[in-house]
């Protein structure tokens, strides 16, 4: 490791890319504990790295702290090996990496030896503020403590230079690794069962816990950070119920007509009592009946007939994807954080001579979008022929505007703009209006050509993401923060704004493209409303009123826009049937239990073989995966995660001794992911199987010979079975 002459933190970024570099050109999967055995190795012997290994890293003094009891000190963490995630809450890349988190604490959990610290380095004022850090850790699920690095100090003295950064710590308290931006999920399930490993055998572990304390939400009502709202053409509303992981339709006196989603995580089509979302964020009516909801954390485009009571899955393979070109048919098509979706409608435009245009049928385009990758993408459902007499097949899901590059770039060609984390859509006439969160603007795209056009906010410099602030005005003068949410009121012409992070409701003049803020006013008529990073915003029927997700404050408000005076929009859940997972169909089984005497296995090669009923069949071309999601402690897997081929898994594990302090955790959780089809509709099915320990009174394998299991596992459209 020749890196002499650089600073401490280029350093640790040097051995990080030199070790990644070895891992991405490994043969296959056996090679990697050597890979990373070694690199440990040498780390602890480098003296060259002895500048690194004596800095001096530790949080201020009284900063405010989430999900712990008491403050931490870096200090006290030594004898663990510790993750420090530097994010800001707003960052969708940051958000990406919550899930890699939350598997490997899965894997790793305290008492193995890892402990995970978010420190938050907020890029927006907003985000300085405690109580909004506590809403988002409550929102995405966050049980790891947190702390409120309201300046920056921490990131200053290591040198961190993005959101998000993972900083890998010795037990020591030494600096391993840094890896920055999203994506090395894989790489840390891998490196942190090695490093555990390396450590424990060396003593270097400690057996203690953490002062845990989970934060406890306590909505005022039975919504839970509820994002976006959409209104049928017959004045019903659709609500991304976020926070429960489901979708409510309501009539317009807050009457609540349908529950969509059980309220569990997951991605599981069916009846809306079994389905299951992941912070489903947004919602358009296609039809009155049939409703498309952007499933935000399954990476997922799902649509919920209300007709029938079923959800499936149109696009996405329940996994993030990082494609951005796109194409292929919906299931088979993997997206990036779908955030909002709005529909338009148009005609062909093949040329063709037609005696009377108002006779061409219209169809339907679903505009998504996409702020994973920073675009706006398209499904087409019925397939058409658009821009420059491009023909789109039926089912195909494409970008459309925006090459991923994360920019705030207008241009005449929709393919050469850029935009900034995409995160709420309006349609308004040929104009597509979008709220660009993270340059804090409003622009707008033409359906006629694609064009991008500034509105109001952000920067005349397509690179600058800071031009944020709260200052009305016209277009680049005017300054906002953050906002989330867009909708057109077609009576006056004019779009609304959820100002997210000025907590402010604003209203755009198309005509001069200037902003002002609402000056709404609670009920009382007097004072003005408080409103809570609103993140969701629909005009009614009439365009008399409009619909506000107040998020954080768990509610919708109803505003008048004649007297701009608020009114809570109370839901009625009295004529709905209040049915959960549990009390659905009693065939639905998302765990399969199995007993076998795990702590007598030398080694264990489990083979499961998944069977399907003559229904149904394993969607061609589309993902099947499986992961092991909670690892036994001295049965090391050599493989975490892979494909489900032919309906087979083989999963092979050996024992490992004496290198960890604490007893073994005997059992193992295998989660699997399909995409199965029937001669109608596409069908996601995730369910686990968990094996337990079984201790049996003599010993088998004394021998030291391999242990074989085989699990099968027989899947029909409405039932899961183990035998």
């Amino acid at each position: 490791m020749d890196c002499n002459d650089l600073e401490p933190v280029d350093m640790i970024v040097y051995i990080t890319e030199e070790l990644q570099a070895r891992y991405h050109s490994a043969k296959d999967v056996s090679s990697y504990a050597h890979i990373f055995q070694d690199f440990l190795r040498r780390w602890e012997a480098d003296s060259a790295l002895d500048v690194v290994k004596k800095q001096k890293i530790e949080f201020e003094k009284d900063l405010d702290w989430f999900n712990v009891n008491q403050p931490l000190t870096l200090t006290s963490l030594h004898g663990k090996l510790v993750i420090l995630d530097f994010f800001t809450y707003c960052c969708i890349n940051c958000m990406h990496v919550l899930p890699e988190l939350r598997k490997l604490e899965e894997l790793y959990p305290i008492e193995r030896g890892l402990i995970v610290v978010g420190v938050h380095s907020p890029k927006f004022e907003n985000e300085k503020v405690a109580n909004n850090i506590l809403a988002a850790a409550q929102r995405y699920g966050i049980k790891h403590p947190i702390v409120n690095d309201e300046h920056m100090s921490l990131w200053r003295c290591i040198g961190i230079k993005c959101w998000p950064t993972l900083l890998l710590l010795a037990p020591s308290g030494a600096p391993l690794l840094m890896l920055m931006g999203e994506g090395h999920g894989l790489f840390l399930e891998y490196f942190v069962g090695e490093a555990l490993r390396f450590f424990g055998k060396r003593g270097e572990l400690k057996n203690f816990l953490l002062p845990l304390k989970p934060l406890d939400l306590q909505p005022a009502s039975k919504l839970c950070f509820p994002s976006k709202i959409a209104i049928s053409d017959e004045g019903n509303f659709a609500i991304a119920d976020a926070g429960n992981h489901r979708v409510l339709v309501v009539n317009a006196s807050g009457v609540v007509l349908h529950k969509i989603g059980s309220g569990m995580v997951g991605l599981i089509d069916g009846d809306f009592f079994t389905s299951r979302f992941n912070s489903p964020q947004g919602v358009v009516f296609l039809e009155n009946d049939v409703l498309i909801v952007a499933d935000t954390e399954n990476h997922a485009l799902r649509k919920a007939s209300l007709s029938t009571g079923l959800v499936e899955t149109l696009v996405g393979t329940g996994e993030q994807g990082h494609d951005r070109i796109g194409g292929k048919i919906g299931p088979l098509q993997d997206i990036s954080s779908p955030w909002d979706v709005a529909i338009f409608r148009t005609r062909d435009m093949d040329m063709s001579f037609h005696m009377d245009e108002q006779n061409i049928p219209e169809k339907n385009i679903v505009l998504i979008a996409m702020a994973g990758t920073h675009q706006i993408w398209g499904y087409f459902a019925e397939g058409v022929i658009w821009w420059k007499f491009r023909k789109f097949e039926p089912g195909t899901c494409v970008s459309l505007i925006g090459n991923g590059t994360e920019e705030n770039r207008n241009n005449s060609y929709p393919q050469n703009a850029a935009f900034s984390q995409p995160s709420g859509l309006a349609m308004a006439k040929d104009f597509l209006y979008i709220a660009d969160s993270e340059s804090s603007s409003i622009r707008k795209a033409s359906m006629v050509d694609g064009k991008v056009l500034p509105v109001v906010g952000g920067d005349r410099n397509p690179q600058n993401l800071f031009a944020f602030g709260d200052v009305d005005g016209k277009q680049y003068a005017a300054k906002l923060q953050h906002p989330l949410a867009v909708a057109y009121n077609h009576r006056n012409d004019k779009v609304y704004v959820a100002d997210t992070y000025n907590h402010k409701i604003k209203i755009i003049n198309l005509q001069s493209n200037s902003i002002e803020t609402l000056p709404i006013k609670s009920s009382d008529g007097v004072s003005l409303e408080e409103f809570g990073e609103p993140s969701g915003l629909c005009v009614d029927s009439q365009g008399e009123f409009i619909l506000v997700s107040d998020t954080n404050n768990h509610r919708i408000l109803r505003v008048c826009l004649k007297s701009l005076r608020s009114e809570t929009f109370s839901l009625n859940f009295n004529s709905i049937n209040n049915n959960t997972v549990t009390d659905g169909p009693s065939n639905f089984a998302p765990e399969l239990i199995k007993s076998l005497p795990l702590r007598l296995c030398k080694k264990l090669r489990l083979l499961i073989n998944i069977t399907l009923d003559n229904q149904i069949k394993f969607t061609a071309e589309a993902p099947q995966k499986w992961s092991l999601i909670s690892a036994n402690s001295t049965l090391k897997a050599l493989q975490t995660r892979g494909d489900v081929e032919n309906g087979k898994i083989v999963l092979n594990l050996q024992r490992v001794e004496g290198d960890l302090l604490n007893p073994p955790i005997e059992s193992l959780k295998i989660r699997i992911s399909l995409n199965l089809c029937d001669a109608k509709t596409c069908l996601m099915k995730s369910f686990s199987v968990v094996l337990n320990d079984e201790e049996e009174t003599s010993p088998t394998n004394a021998d030291n010979s391999l242990n074989e299991e085989c699990l099968r596992v027989h899947i029909t459209t409405n039932h899961i079975s183990l035998t």
